[in-house]
């Protein structure tokens, strides 16, 4: 298949390629389940009901690395109380008070909802493991 820039090569003068935005969203593979979950920290040696203990300082390191770049160019971390909000709205609403200009517009932070698991221990299989837990909220920044 031929691409755009190929089969225009002849009336194109030049590129300009940026992002205008990332948005990261998704799920990573092996974590996104109980099973995978499990296996991860059993993996690398970690106790099921240590999770905790594994996940808060790269959740400190987020929020730390947030701060951080919020501090550095000038912004507040705007916490999202409600659920039914644009996020894209609020970015037009900032741009249209301090111009649209190259750098960092804003950092919002939210409760989404999310898939989660929670530890449980077998005493009769002398199992631990991740159990699936349908909805739950969670910090995003």
């Amino acid at each position: 298949m031929v691409s755009l820039l190929e089969r225009h090569q002849n009336e194109i003068v030049g590129v300009i390629s940026c992002w205008d935005r990332v948005i990261v969203h998704g799920t990573l593979p092996g974590f996104g389940h109980s099973a995978g979950m499990t296996s991860y920290l059993k993996a690398h040696g970690i106790r099921i009901f240590d999770y905790t203990k594994f996940a808060e300082p790269l959740r400190d390191e987020i929020r730390s690395n947030a701060e951080k770049l919020a501090k550095e160019n000038g912004i507040e971390i705007e916490f999202l109380r409600k659920r039914n909000v644009r996020k894209e709205a609020i970015v037009e609403k900032i741009l249209a008070q301090r111009g649209n200009h190259p750098g960092l517009v804003c950092i919002l932070s939210a409760m989404e909802a999310c898939q989660a698991y929670q530890p449980w221990h077998s005493r009769s299989r002398q199992l631990s493991a991740f159990s699936h837990q349908p909805s739950a909220l969670t910090a995003d920044t």
